[in-house]
């Protein structure tokens, strides 16, 4: 008796246009046990599932450096099932989680294998995780590190949060000089808590409670030179340092320069800088709140042009919700500064402007969102479409133009600024490990997403 033969291939993706970072063009993706088998114009041979992706464009799973899922402690704000489904609506298949604002923040190996509890069997998508930098937990960098974060955070300026308080020059230099001997980067929340400060309690003594005297509490160059701080003490340490949610051209300009002179320092932004402007804060209102703020409309046009011409490493969406109630206030000072946008990430940054959408031109939001992010995170089987790498994927049909619809967020609270936002773009399917785990922004499956730790032989320098 002559037993069926099984399918070489699990899943074959075919006549898509693939999106790699040494090549893009018309192949087909083969994927077995998880991993990418074969990629090429004609893989031959059966398959268990076989896309027609025709139309198409197949990218590398989109990894999020920057999200705040709030679970444990706060996970009524976000959690991680919620946050995990609705960045893999969007064509994220790995987040990297922030230390804050859980409850423990991850400041230590206890709240670290906490949070990794929370998370196991709960999110939809691979995860990483940041531990914490503050004046209260430099003796823990060691056992966090052994546990696998993949970096410390650190908040130059008032974290918002009491149990996450911001560090100090002295505290910041200790902490990156930990983070040198350990091999982590450290990333920066970088806006000067002097100026920033003083110029709140200006605003406040005067009664101002409008979300304009909010933008000018918060100026460009109170993060201007806190990224020159950092980068100083970068540079003393020899600490790998990354930039995050940078709001301006300028600043993106500080870190090349430092970069080109050698500094081992990156550079990201987020898609609310560069689809909206102060502006928009007066029409869309507490939703669009965030730290740094949203700019005018001259910052964001250049910056969008930095983003263009390759002065950024990477894009994130920062998202940062919060229960309604913690954005509905008259006082624009009271509301809680954070975007909910992780869903949206690779739609809005497609329809940004900053980018060209044909073929190199996506290559380009795959280096950005993808390909740096891997190397960040220090993960080499992430991050490209290439043999023996894990098939996480995300289909894209970039002539779908859509408005994004209250009714369409995953979030627990269904409170975004992209509501109503016109994008090009939409992520029809993601792909994590070989699994489809999202489909035309519906879940599929079951929660399946594993920590990620870095692979010490790794990383990017300068």
């Amino acid at each position: 008796m002559t037993r069926p033969l099984t399918p070489p291939f699990d899943i074959v993706i075919r006549g898509a246009t693939v999106i790699s970072e040494q090549s893009l063009g018309q192949n087909d993706v083969a994927i077995r046990d998880g991993v990418i088998a074969e990629v090429g114009p004609h893989v031959n041979g059966e398959a268990f599932e076989e896309i027609d992706a025709g139309g198409l464009h197949v990218l590398p799973g989109v990894i999020d450096m920057h999200v705040h899922f709030n679970d444990p402690g706060r996970a009524h704000w976000e959690g991680w099932i919620s946050g995990s489904a609705a960045a893999a609506v969007g064509g994220t298949t790995t987040v990297a989680e922030m230390p804050l604002n859980a409850s423990p923040p991850t400041l230590d190996g206890a709240a670290f294998d906490a949070k990794v509890a929370a998370a196991s069997g709960a999110s939809y998508v691979d995860f990483a995780l940041w531990g914490g930098l503050t004046p209260v937990n430099l003796h823990a960098m060691d056992e966090l590190a052994a546990r696998g974060v993949a970096g410390f955070k650190a908040f130059m300026s008032n974290s918002g949060i009491n149990d996450f308080l911001a560090a100090d020059d002295a505290t910041l230099r200790e902490g990156m000089s930990r983070a040198a001997a350990l091999g982590l980067p450290v990333a920066v929340h970088a806006e000067d808590e002097t100026l920033t400060s003083s110029l709140t309690r200006s605003a406040r003594a005067d009664g101002e409670t409008s979300f304009r005297a909010y933008l000018e509490s918060r100026p460009p160059e109170a993060e201007l030179a806190a990224i020159a701080r950092a980068i100083d003490l970068a540079e003393e340490t020899g600490c790998e340092l990354y930039v995050v949610h940078v709001s301006t051209a300028a600043g993106v300009r500080l870190v090349a320069d430092a970069k080109a002179r050698g500094v081992n320092v990156h550079a990201e932004t987020c898609p609310h800088y560069l689809l909206f402007s102060d502006e928009d804060v007066g029409q869309i209102g507490p939703p669009l709140k965030c730290a740094p703020p949203v700019r005018s409309a001259r910052e964001r046009d250049e910056l969008c042009r930095a983003v263009g011409f390759g002065l950024v490493d990477t894009l994130a969406s920062d998202h940062s919700p919060s229960p309604p109630e913690m954005k509905a206030d008259d006082d624009f000072f009271k509301i809680w500064g954070g975007i909910a946008g992780c869903q949206s990430l690779l739609s809005a940054v497609l329809s940004s402007g900053a980018f060209a959408l044909d073929d190199s031109g996506v290559q380009q939001v795959a280096r950005l969102v993808s390909y740096t992010p891997a190397r960040l995170l220090r993960q080499p089987q992430k991050g490209d479409i290439r043999v023996g790498l894990d098939a996480d994927l995300v289909l894209v049909d970039l002539a779908q133009e859509f408005t994004l619809a209250q009714s369409d967020l995953r979030y627990r609270h269904l409170v975004s600024p992209y509501v109503g936002f016109p994008f090009r773009g939409r992520p029809v399917r993601t792909i994590l490990r070989g699994t489809t785990i999202a489909q035309d922004g519906t879940i599929v499956g079951s929660p399946q997403g594993r920590l990620i730790t870095p692979a010490r032989e790794s990383g990017l320098s300068a």
